[in-house]
């Protein structure tokens, strides 16, 4: 392969009709992306187009002249709809050789099945010529690796079980060369209880007199249910001085942000109100309402939970609140189901039934119905009981469907008990 120019950029090209519509989803490039970063090559562009000759040329035309490297995935398969081989090779002007040694591999494998092989398989012992062929182990289509005018065109099959492999060998060996001595580093911020404009307009600053540095800092601002982060990157040959310089910036973005920055290093919320009860020995239960169980399957998503993790009473309506969580019936008919004091009760009763040292209740309206100009759809309320804190309760406003509503809400809860675990005295059956 040629060693003239390092590969800095890549581009994706998902080939395949399904693709496009609601029931496929194209999840190779993200594992694709996620190992050409290892190599400092940064996925520019992701494309899906389908089995449509045309399209696939025109696209794939365009690829070459934004990236170093462009990767195609599906479409080499044995039907006539299977495209990207015989596409890439007329763009690139290559001619199609027929190799006798895939056709012997292929007729292997189907005779261990006890089968022959059906004649549209040698289609996919086409190679364009020059072309280096990738072994496929877990199936009949060989990949593709083309270096052609310095760039490298890499042509995969598109089943994962298939792809993984291909670009774990791939990034060993002929991309791994190219590459470089640059490598792509990265950091991350996530922040919650803050808008994305809110965010921007404290970071913004601060990240665009990043990007002037030398190396710059690309910064990336993404909002996301319950949460925005902030990604941060840069090219460095020295993976030292990298880390120094993400480091020094993702102190001064935390700095700025404040106790609104709840993770710096990917963790989750519920992995890191997990930590903190775990840390303080805190045992933990919940009674929700209009979550339906959803704060307490967060939590008990990461392994290891059950050291903290008590119960859940999921009280929907009203005579379950009652007879549940013994909230009174004259406080429900006073303020509402979905009102401060109603919460706290909740969350009193929960204490009471399972003896846990971090209480959290929620009750809300998640809509779409069951609004009233006084409460509209959104309003939810969360109480939150730790020891040695007083009791804590606001009704927060939520926008968005059913399922954000619900999200928000268990992310507000859980956001609550970790401020107020921050400096939590170690105490409790579970303390180390």
């Amino acid at each position: 392969m040629s060693t003239s120019s390092p590969l800095k950029t890549a581009e994706i090209v998902a080939v395949g009709s399904e693709l496009l519509g609601s029931t496929r989803l194209d999840t190779n490039s993200l594992f694709i992306s996620e190992r050409l970063a290892g190599l400092g090559i940064e996925l520019r562009t992701k494309v899906v187009v389908g089995d449509d000759r045309a399209q696939l040329a025109a696209v794939f035309r365009q690829a070459l002249g934004r990236a170093d490297l462009v990767v195609l995935t599906g479409g080499l398969g044995p039907t006539d709809d299977d495209l990207t081989r015989d596409v890439v090779a007329d763009v690139l002007g290559l001619p199609l050789d027929l190799d006798e040694q895939i056709v012997a591999r292929i007729e292997r494998r189907f005779a261990r099945r006890g089968l022959k092989m059906p004649d549209v398989n040698r289609r996919q012992a086409l190679v364009p010529r020059g072309a280096l062929v990738l072994e496929n182990a877990n199936g009949t289509a060989p990949g593709l690796l083309i270096d052609h005018d310095d760039r490298l065109i890499a042509l995969l099959p598109g089943p994962p079980r298939e792809v993984q492999p291909m670009i774990e060998a791939l990034c060993e060996g002929p991309l791994r060369e190219r590459a470089g001595t640059e490598r792509l580093y990265k950091a991350t911020l996530f922040v919650t209880g803050r808008s994305e404009s809110h965010v921007e307009e404290v970071a913004q600053p601060i990240y665009s007199r990043l990007g002037r540095a030398v190396p710059p800092i690309s910064t990336t601002i993404l909002a996301v249910p319950g949460q925005v982060e902030l990604h941060l990157s840069l090219r460095e040959r020295d993976a030292a001085r990298a880390q120094q310089m993400l480091d020094a910036a993702r102190e001064e973005l935390h700095e700025a942000l404040g106790p609104d920055v709840f993770s710096i290093d990917g963790r989750s919320m519920e992995q890191l109100v997990g930590e903190r009860l775990l840390t303080a020995g805190y045992t933990f239960a919940a009674a929700e309402s209009c979550t339906g169980g959803l704060l307490t399957s967060r939590l008990t998503d990461v392994p290891g939970s059950s050291a903290y993790v008590r119960a859940t009473i999921v009280a929907y309506d009203n005579d379950a609140k009652i007879a549940l969580l013994g909230v009174p019936r004259e406080l429900i008919e006073q303020h509402g189901a979905v009102s401060e004091p109603v919460a706290v009760a909740m969350a009193e009763g929960a204490r009471a039934r399972t003896g846990a040292d971090v209480l959290v209740a929620i009750t809300g309206i998640a809509g779409p119905g069951g609004g009233t100009p006084s409460k509209p759809v959104g309003t939810v309320v969360i109480a939150v009981l730790v020891p040695s804190e007083p009791a804590y309760v606001h009704t927060y406003s939520f926008i968005g469907g059913r399922a954000l509503v619900k999200f928000q809400s268990t992310q507000a809860a859980l956001d609550r008990v970790r401020r107020m675990l921050e400096h939590a005295p170690v105490r409790g059956r579970r303390a180390q």
